[in-house]
């Protein structure tokens, strides 16, 4: 009987060690690392969109900001300087994107979120908005904005008429008045071009001195995971769907199902760093788990692949397939909440 209860306990024992060892297996660095490569990017393209800015600021200066003017006098210099802004913004975004999951779900990072990617004018949240405002070179401010993608994107493709000089340029020279075509404000694409600048740095410090924890990981999950309702309803409501009937000023370069499926990615490696952690206390669990979120990216997927072919959705059906990834999404997230709760892992309420 002493014997049967050594052996016992010894196994007790050891199965506590391998668990601990297993929880000690979470790949945290991995994580780390793919943010850093990624922010690493995003800062060099965002020095990449304020140098195009800056060079279309001093020939918009130069021609003393008659835009109609620079259009006729410097329309090569023009041309190619904002084609290089806009060339570092569209490889930018879906840098962000791919790491979002992990900016905006850790707490610690939070805040560039809101900076960069997702932070509302404060006219427009007045509470929860942006809280930076852009002083430009003329004197004039905007207070609080808005997110910095969105006032660089609504400036280069002057979708506001007050990021907007008014003068209509061919800038893909196909002799053709196309979506887009204005010359922007030099003074809002310059201010916003060096903010952006500052904050990718800023986020860059932070990047690496944050030393993630499982809690983090876990935390990232079950926040981002199930964003899937607010991404279809803004793609809904783009040009992707709505067509020219869309009053957005954001998401109309890039279509929304991309941004989700970079998204879906980026928490794939956040999901790849805790897996063993998952695996050690439900294997089963663990494999449903990947499943779920490997199934959900393939069906965004889908969705934007069939966009690329050609297909035009309508706003209806966008609310369906919003409503569908949705609730996979919301399954997801159960799962790893009950798995965290296995492992004695807070997460927010």
């Amino acid at each position: 009987m002493k014997h049967a209860f050594l052996i016992a306990f010894f196994l007790f024992a050891a199965i506590g060690i391998t668990g601990a060892r297993a929880q000690d297996a979470a790949d945290l660095e991995g994580i780390k690392t793919y943010l850093l490569t990624n922010v690493a990017s995003l800062q060099a393209n965002a020095a990449r969109l304020e140098s195009g800015a800056l060079d279309y600021y001093a020939l918009a200066e130069a021609a003393n900001f008659d835009y109609a003017a620079l259009w006729t006098s410097e329309r090569v210099g023009t041309l190619h300087a904002l084609m290089r802004a806009r060339d570092a913004w569209l490889t930018a975004s879906p840098l962000y994107e791919q790491v979002e999951g992990v900016v905006a779900g850790v707490p610690s990072l939070s805040e560039f979120d809101v900076i960069l990617d997702a932070g509302a004018s404060g006219a427009d949240d007045p509470e929860g908005g942006v809280t930076f405002d852009l002083t430009l070179r003329d004197g004039r401010v905007l207070p609080r904005p808005g997110n910095l993608f969105g006032v660089l994107e609504s400036t280069l493709w002057t979708t506001r008429s007050d990021y907007s000089s008014g003068v209509a340029a061919d800038l893909n020279l196909n002799s053709s008045a196309d979506f887009g075509e204005q010359l922007p404000d030099a003074h809002v694409l310059l201010a916003a071009a060096e903010t952006m600048e500052n904050y990718t740095s800023d986020l860059v410090a932070s990047a690496y001195a944050w030393q993630p924890t499982k809690e983090d990981a876990f935390t990232a999950l079950v926040v981002m995971v199930p964003t899937m309702s607010e991404y279809f309803a803004a793609w809904r409501d783009s040009r992707f769907v709505t067509g020219d009937a869309s009053e957005q000023a954001e998401f109309v370069v890039i279509s929304r199902l991309a941004d989700i499926e970079d998204i879906l990615g980026g928490l794939m490696v956040v999901y790849d760093g805790v897996s063993p952690v998952i695996s050690a206390a439900d294997s089963a669990q663990d494999a449903q788990i990947r499943q779920g979120l490997t199934d959900l990216q393939a069906y965004v997927a889908d969705l934007y692949g069939q966009e690329q072919d050609g297909r035009t959705y309508s706003p209806e059906e966008a609310d369906l397939f919003g409503t569908e990834a949705q609730n996979r999404a919301q399954g997801i997230v159960g799962q790893i909440t009950q798995v965290a709760a296995l492992l004695s892992i807070d997460l927010p309420e």
